[in-house]
């Protein structure tokens, strides 16, 4: 009752609020973007290639950028996710294999992200990795289910303070600055070996990710959702430039704050670990447990909590995008601010992600080989997802009068020929 006699002076007042508040789907977005598997990738460029590999952060940054700014458009335009607009406009063939394809690459990631989350505990308190691996796969899902949306985002919101970290971690340790500049932004150079081609077609993949365009898109649905006063700008076009502000600021310093975090992560692995010819990292925790010796017990702990923080953010992104997609390929209810009875399949798909993603964490399956095949198919179908949504946010059909500017489809159109040309690197790598 009360909320629907807010005055429009209120409503403007509330368009107006602090930038802070107005951070939510961006930076959830690009803050799960440095998962613990994501830690791994960056830290192993670091160990491997030093400050050779810094160029990559910023050169995809931009990219990083556009594609999830159009994710975001369409999702508030149309008031519907992605998988939904894929239903309503094309072929049911490519729905059903790249929603399928995201569905088993974010169990892979899953899995991936547990278990080194529980490796990271271990190396902190001691103890059974495989237990802590458990629990928080199911710490993760009961907040999934039974906490709402509106509550459950402010809980994401402080959880992209653990990336913090790994920003950290560079102040205590000593960096060569001008060396830094030198090496891995103004001169880098570029070995064109095999190993050094992997290492990019890994660090492309892990920072543009599909699963993140689904999440994105998505929760500019459940905004909707969540403010009666809200309306898709399709039907609302008067709308769009306040929201559009809002969306360009979130996602700016989403990506921004993500790639940041990337590059700390890689350079902090550089200084450290590369330059005392530790150059083979496999994974996050043992990033973690290479430190200690080189940078100290602090250093070490940063490194180790922050992986734990960043998995506790990623795990519900990873399972959430995907519950998303298949939710609306299949006309599911989907929507984290419902009751599980009322989303009952939504909801499933989120606990059979990730109780799936536990329980490889037991099988006998090479985590780097699960990575790897993970980041092959999060390569793949990122291509095919990212033409569709560039020809979708141009439609008037779908979007209205608010089709994407030309800048955006530019950027949004590099970054899938970047991504094509990474992918095609993947497959003609013989060390690939």
């Amino acid at each position: 009752m009360h909320a629907a006699k807010i005055s429009k002076p209120d409503q403007s007042l509330n368009r107006e609020e602090s930038w802070v508040n107005k951070l939510g789907p961006g930076l959830i977005t690009g803050a799960a973007d440095d998962d613990p598997s994501g830690i791994a990738t960056y830290s192993q460029a670091g160990a491997q290639f030093g400050f050779g590999m810094l160029w990559t952060l910023i050169f995809t940054y931009p990219l990083m950028v556009g594609i999830q700014i159009v994710s975001a458009r369409i999702g508030r335009v149309t008031g519907h996710g992605l998988a939904t607009n894929i239903r309503r406009h094309y072929p049911g063939w490519l729905l059903y294999s790249i929603v399928g394809l995201l569905l088993v690459a974010n169990t892979i990631n899953i899995a991936a992200d547990v278990a080194a989350m529980g490796d990271a505990l271990r190396l902190v308190i001691g103890g059974p990795a495989h237990l802590y691996a458990v629990g928080f796969g199911l710490v993760s899902v009961l907040l999934q289910v039974f906490i709402p949306y509106s509550r459950y985002v402010r809980v994401l919101k402080w959880l992209t303070l653990a990336l913090l970290a790994y920003v950290g971690t560079v102040f205590v340790v000593h960096v060569p600055w001008t060396q830094v500049a030198k090496q891995g932004l103004v001169l880098p150079s570029f070995p064109w070996t095999p190993a050094f081609i992997t290492t990019i077609v890994a660090v492309f993949g892990t920072t543009i990710s599909p699963y993140l365009f689904f999440w994105q898109a998505s929760q500019e649905v459940e905004e909707l959702r969540t403010d009666e006063n809200a309306h898709a700008l399709k039907h609302a076009p008067r709308e769009a430039r306040a929201d559009y502000t809002r969306i360009k600021l979130d996602t700016y310093i989403g990506m921004g704050f993500s790639n940041l975090v990337a590059f700390f992560i890689m350079l902090t692995t550089a200084v450290t670990l590369n330059m005392h010819g530790i150059t083979e990292i496999q994974s996050s925790a043992q990033a973690a447990t290479a430190l200690r010796p080189i940078a100290g017990n602090f250093a070490f702990m940063l490194f180790a909590l922050g992986i734990i923080g960043t998995g506790l953010l990623a795990i519900p992104v990873l399972a959430g995008s995907a519950a998303y997609a298949m939710s609306g390929a299949f006309k599911w209810k989907s929507s984290l601010e419902h009751e599980p009875a009322v989303a009952p399949r939504f909801y499933g798909i989120i606990v059979v992600a990730t109780l799936a993603g536990v329980g490889l964490v037991f099988a006998p399956i090479d985590p780097i080989k699960a990575l790897y095949w993970s980041a092959v198919i999060n390569g793949v179908i990122s291509i095919p997802i990212m033409a569709v949504m560039m020809l979708m946010a141009s439609r008037v059909d779908i979007m209205g009068r608010l089709v994407i500017t030309r800048g955006l489809k530019v950027s949004g159109w590099l970054c899938a020929a970047v991504m094509a040309a990474a992918v095609a690197a993947m497959f003609l790598t013989p060390s690939a």
